[in-house]
């Protein structure tokens, strides 16, 4: 038996309910980067590459881990919390087994700026997004209401919007078509509405509405989704379930209704490729494949390192099933203005 990835950063979350303090924040902290590790641990130590190369791994949790490899335990599934999450390297190999189906992805359609709480400033998003071979990348900055992430106000996507036209006139000048699009991360309120007055929305290329309060409630969902769905204003229904590994399990709701809903309405729903998200997971996928959901992926990066993860929403879909036709990622930035046009009415 040799372990996956995943399954080490399963035995590493449970070594850390056995500890506390600073112990126990390595090992969370070890235990989330698993799942970002691009190789299989098990590939690396053949090939003899030393396992501190890996992000969150020491000397001493390279050599647990070591331990773990040549003397596997008995591994349990993961509580909900946990479970259902797929790490960045097994989501490459499946791209590896389905050679060419993400050849023709045009682009990333969720990432953020220093602007709200990204890294870095969009032209170095823009010049990573043409290293990685994209037409076009959406800028998805949040929107007021969301102040925790640096939400900007209507003023804010004004002037930004400004930048983003200056920018592609200079990459156009430079010879090149990539395209930033004019997007947002809407934060909608429990009861479906957004934050934003509408003729800024108007003006922005995509609207992602994401629900970002009362995410720990229990009972049914559904209404919930229903209104964010019917908002006119949303083209995407971002990361929908709201979970995060290892810290919140998501929402719960009838998913059959609200894909459906989803799909007669015309608004897409998001596949979040973030390692931490992976929202909407492949179970979830299913049922909106089978409603006829449009598809948004994202990689909710925050800097151009995590821009790497499309893959992983990729892998998803994949799984999944989801017909590439439906994914509006394979679209051209011009077929996704007039699917946005279409929609909008």
């Amino acid at each position: 038996m040799s372990l996956t990835n995943a399954q080490i950063g399963e035995l590493l979350a449970l070594r850390a309910e056995e500890v506390a303090g600073d112990r126990q924040r390595a090992y969370r902290r070890a235990a989330r980067a698993a799942f970002k590790w691009p190789d299989e641990v098990t590939d690396m130590l053949e090939a003899e590459r030393p396992l501190i190369d890996l992000k969150g791994i020491g000397a001493k949790l390279s050599g647990l881990i070591r331990t773990w490899i040549e003397d596997p335990p008995d591994i349990l599934d993961p509580p909900p919390i946990r479970d259902g999450f797929r790490s960045f390297a097994e989501a490459r190999a499946i791209l590896a087994a389905h050679p060419g189906w993400a050849e023709g992805v045009k682009g990333d359609l969720q990432m953020h700026s220093e602007e709200s709480d990204g890294k870095v400033p969009i032209e170095e998003m823009a010049r990573t997004g043409i290293d990685l071979g994209y037409s076009y990348i959406a800028i998805t900055d949040h929107s007021k209401g969301l102040k925790i992430a640096g939400g900007m106000d209507e003023e804010g996507f004004a002037d930004q919007g400004r930048r983003i036209d200056e920018l592609n006139g200079r990459l156009v000048d430079q010879g090149s078509d990539f395209k930033v699009l004019k997007g947002i991360e809407m934060n909608l309120s429990p009861d479906g509405s957004g934050d934003m007055e509408r003729d800024c929305l108007g003006a922005l290329d995509l609207v992602l509405g994401s629900f970002h309060s009362q995410l720990r409630r229990k009972e049914d969902q559904t209404d919930r989704y229903i209104a964010g769905i019917e908002n006119p204003d949303v083209d995407v229904l971002g990361h929908p379930r709201c979970r995060i590994y290892n810290f919140r399990v998501g929402l719960l709701a009838d998913w059959k209704t609200v894909l459906e809903a989803a799909a007669d309405n015309g608004t897409a729903v998001e596949i979040d490729g973030f390692p931490d998200r992976q929202d909407l997971n492949v179970e979830l996928l299913e049922i909106a494949r089978d409603a006829g959901c449009w598809i948004s992926m994202g990689t909710d990066a925050h800097n151009q390192e995590e821009m790497r993860y499309l893959p992983v929403a990729l892998a998803a879909a994949i799984s999944a099933g989801i017909p590439r036709e439906k994914i509006l990622n394979f679209m051209t930035a011009d077929e996704l203005a007039a699917w946005v046009s279409d929609r909008r009415g």
